[in-house]
Order: structure tokens, then sequence, then C-alpha cells
């Protein structure tokens, strides 16, 4: 978003929004006023390592998105930073040590606030109101606040948790599948059909499926097929009742008490639409009779960019969190 015509302001001051995620990253630099602002992409993943978020890595990146994006807006100055990452809060502490020094050396930025994407999704669908979010997709992760402290519930991956999540509805379709195949009950016809379709003979799924380092994704690639044969198949039904009572399980954990929390969910899983959707209010319905459910603001780049803009107000009124929200002040 710009001012229209697409008018600079040289010289200026501004503030520097990043959301780091599992499909690369969004930038983007705006000035102080809210009155220029300018966004880049890289559809490369920031790498992960033996020491966590690869701090240098994500700089390596960053540093001719941001060029490009300060030559744009004419900001000369990024005095404040919300850096929104994917594994943080689990795999971030040499992002917390390096990246605040490294973007004050870099962009001359003087205050720089480190955010798990759990709470840049947050934000950027409720803004700074008490409530929770639940942000599906691949995986599934809920969080929560009264303002006063962050609560987390799954996340864990989908080896330990994702629960409801793409990829936990895609596995499930893919074992009803192999469970028709060998004449078991609680099989599925329609969704071994479907399975052979898009990954050919079951016997042979294990060696394609296994190897691959993007298995998450593999396996919520089938979610949608599950979603298809919903309507007339009593299993794949039944996958998505169970998908939808997990999260509101995970709502139900981080949800604050009291009449004025409300809820929004985000992410691209609750596009399947009905099937997923009407047992899912149910559930919530039932786990949550107290809390309004309100659609969600804007994404998790959004909400980078409302913690930037606060720090650079001194108006951030969301609760800090050593893994999960961390402001970091940089004497010139």
């Amino acid at each position: 978003m710009t001012r229209p015509g697409g008018t600079a302001v040289g010289g200026s001051t501004g503030y520097l929004a990043v959301d780091s995620g599992g499909s690369g990253l969004r930038v983007v630099v705006g000035t102080a006023d809210g009155g220029v602002s300018a966004r880049r992409e890289s559809a490369v993943p920031v790498r992960t390592g033996p020491q966590g978020i690869d701090a240098a890595h994500l700089m390596g990146q960053l540093l001719p998105l941001v060029r490009s994006l300060t030559d744009e807006t004419g900001v000369t100055e990024l005095r404040t930073a919300a850096v929104g990452a994917a594994g943080l809060s689990t795999l971030g502490d040499g992002l917390r040590a390096e990246l605040p020094g490294a973007l004050r050396r870099e962009f001359g930025t003087r205050t720089a606030a480190l955010a798990a994407d759990a709470v840049t999704a947050y934000t950027g669908a409720l803004g700074s109101r008490a409530g929770a979010v639940v942000a599906a997709g691949t995986g599934v992760i809920a969080i929560g606040t009264d303002l006063s402290r962050w609560r987390r519930a799954d996340g864990w991956g989908h080896l330990l948790g994702d629960c409801g999540s793409g990829a936990w509805i895609g596995r499930a379709g893919l074992e009803a599948a192999l469970r028709a195949h060998d004449g078991r009950d609680e099989g599925s016809a329609p969704l071994l059909s479907r399975a052979e379709e898009m990954f050919g003979p079951m016997p042979g799924l294990p060696g394609r499926l296994y190897p691959r380092p993007d298995r998450p994704a593999v396996l919520a690639s089938f979610a949608p097929q599950v979603a298809a044969c919903a309507r007339e198949d009593q299993v794949s039904a039944r996958i998505l009742r169970d998908a939808a009572r997990h999260i509101a399980d995970s709502a139900a954990a981080v949800c604050p008490a009291g009449d004025e929390a409300v809820l929004a969910l985000t992410g691209g899983l609750f596009r399947m639409g009905a099937p997923l959707l009407d047992p899912l209010a149910e559930e919530l319905a039932r786990r949550l009779p107290h809390v309004r459910r309100v659609p969600a603001e804007g994404d998790a780049l959004l909400g980078a960019v409302r913690i930037a803009t606060a720090l650079a107000e001194d108006k951030l009124t969301l609760p800090g969190d050593e893994r999960m929200l961390l402001v970091v002040g940089m004497n010139a």
C-alpha cells in the first residue's frame, strides 16, 4: 500500500515488518507516519539447523529486500522492527541472541520485537483485543491472551500434535484408504480410490511418503479429498468431526474467561468450507458458549506491521514473553 501516485518521502524514518514462515519471507517497510509502505516477498524459507533458526540466513535474505524497499519508500532509518518467525518459541534462541544486533547494524533499528508466528497471526486477526485465534493450515496452533499473558495450545508438529490440521486430516484419510485396501474395519472405499489417483497403488505409498522432507505438506494435500468425500462417506465425515473436536479443544484451552473474549479462525484449512466448518461451529458453541466469533481482520504480516507501528508510537499493549514476544531496545 502506497500513497496515491506512489510518492516516496526522502530521508524519513520508518519501520520494518517481517513474516518468516514455511513458504518464505514477506517484508514490509513503511514510514513512521503511515503515509507510505511497500512490500516484497521471497519464496525461500529461512533455514534451521543445530542452533535453531539461522539468523545469518534470515539477514542474508532480508538485506536485498529491505534495500529495495527503502529505495522505493525513501525511508532511510528503520527505527522499529517486528519479526514474526515460525518456530521462534522452540527454535529461536540463536535468533533472539543475534538478530537485534544485526538489525541495529544494518538498518539503524533502535527497538525490535521478535514474535512467534502465532503472535503475529493473533495480532493480525484481532489486534490488541483479549481473545483467542486458531491458525490452521498444514499445522494448527491456538493462541490466546487476556492481555496479561499468552497461552498456546498444540502447534507441536505432525508427529506429536497439530491435531485437526491439514496434515492430521490427510493422514487420517490415507489411513482409512489403507484400511479399505487391507479389508479392515473403518476403511473407506471412496478415499482409497482418491488416494490411488493421487499417489498410485497403496503398497507403494510408504516408500513414496516416508523419505520425503515435506511429509506434512504431502499429507495435507490429501485433506481436500477427505472434505470432498464427506457428504457421501461416513468415514470421511467422521474424520472431519474429529478434526473439529480437536480444533475446539485447542481453542478452549487458550481462550480467556469472560464475556468480552472473542475468537477468530485464520489459515487455509478453513477454506475447506461446510464439511469442516459446520461441525466446528457446533463444537465451539458447546465448548465456548460465552465467546463471540469474529472474522479475522488480517494475516500474520499485518500482525507484524501492527506490532512495528505500535512500537514506533510507544503504544504496544500486548504482553511480553521471552519466547512468544520479546521486545529488545538497543542503544545508539
